[in-house]
C-alpha cells in the first residue's frame, strides 16, 4: 500500500507512455517543487544551479500535462516562508520568474496554456511583478492547459485574509454568522476560480505540505517521491497520475 503513496527513487527510472484510464485524467494537479538546492549540493554546484536546472522541469511537466489532458497545474514557486532564505538566494528566486517566462513565453503561446498567478504580489520587486502580469496578459485568451503559479504564497495567510474578510462584512451588518458556509469561504479564496487539486505532487521526499493551499487539499489525493524536482521528468508525472488513477476518492463515504 505504501508504494501508492511514496515513490522510491529507483522506480523514477520506469517509463509510463501509457495511461490505462483516459477517462480519469485528474483535473487540476498541484506540485510542491522541491529539492533544488539538496540536488546542486549533491553536484558540488551552488544553489542557483539547482533553481535554474528546476526551471527545465517546469517546461517539461507543463508540456506532459497538457498532452495528457491536464487542465489545471499549479506549481509552488515561493512561499510566504521563503524570505527566512539568504538575502542573495532570494535576489535570485526573484529573477527566476523573469528569465522563464521570457524565455517559454513563445512555447507557453505555442501550446495554449495560459498563466496565471495566486498568492501577494505587494511585496514582489517591480521587475518580478512586470513579468508575471506581462504572461498573464499575453496569454490571457488561451484556452489549453492554464498554469498557475502560487508566488508569494502562504495558506494560512489566504485564510486568515479571507477570515478577515468574512469578520468585516458581519461587523457591518452585511452577513450573519450563521450565513458563512464552505462555498463562501471557497469563493473568496484564491483560487476560486479553479477548482480544488485533485492530486498533490511534492518532490525530494519530503512529505508535509509547508502551508500549501490548506482549504483546497482536504480531498485531494497524495503522492511523494524522493526524486529531487531537477530529476523530476514527464515520466515520473505519470507516474503519479497511474498511481492516482488506482485509488478510489470516497469523499467521507464507503
Amino acid at each position: 500500500m505504501m508504494d501508492q503513496f511514496f515513490s522510491r527513487k529507483e522506480k523514477s527510472s520506469e517509463s509510463y507512455p501509457h495511461l490505462p484510464d483516459q477517462d480519469n485524467i485528474p483535473s487540476h494537479i498541484a506540485i510542491i517543487m522541491d529539492g533544488n538546492g539538496r540536488w546542486a549540493k549533491s553536484r558540488g554546484l551552488p544553489r542557483s544551479s539547482g533553481h535554474r536546472e528546476g526551471m527545465k522541469t517546469i517546461t517539461e511537466v507543463v508540456e506532459k500535462s497538457g498532452e495528457i489532458g491536464v487542465d489545471y497545474l499549479t506549481l509552488y514557486a515561493f512561499s510566504t516562508e521563503n524570505w527566512k532564505r539568504p538575502k542573495t538566494e532570494v535576489e535570485f528566486l526573484m529573477k527566476l520568474p523573469e528569465r522563464f517566462l521570457h524565455k517559454e513565453l513563445p512555447r507557453l503561446q505555442k501550446n495554449n496554456v495560459q498563466v496565471k498567478t495566486i498568492g501577494d504580489p505587494s511585496v514582489l520587486p517591480a521587475h518580478t511583478r512586470r513579468a508575471v502580469e506581462k504572461a498573464v496578459e499575453e496569454t490571457a485568451g488561451n484556452t489549453g492547459l492554464i498554469l498557475n503559479f502560487a508566488l508569494n504564497y502562504g495558506g494560512r495567510q489566504e485564510l486568515v485574509e479571507v477570515v478577515r474578510q468574512l469578520g468585516q462584512e458581519v461587523q457591518n451588518g452585511v452577513l450573519e454568522p450563521d450565513d458563512i458556509t464552505e462555498d463562501m469561504l471557497s469563493g473568496r479564496l484564491l483560487t476560486r476560480d479553479i477548482p480544488d487539486p485533485d492530486l498533490l505532487i511534492r518532490t525530494s521526499g519530503e512529505i508535509r505540505l509547508s502551508n500549501f493551499m490548506l482549504w483546497q487539499l482536504a480531498y485531494s489525493e497524495f503522492w511523494f517521491t524522493d526524486v529531487l524536482w531537477p530529476d523530476f521528468t514527464g515520466s515520473d508525472l505519470m507516474e503519479a497520475v497511474q498511481r492516482y488513477q488506482q485509488r478510489k476518492r470516497r469523499y467521507g463515504g464507503v
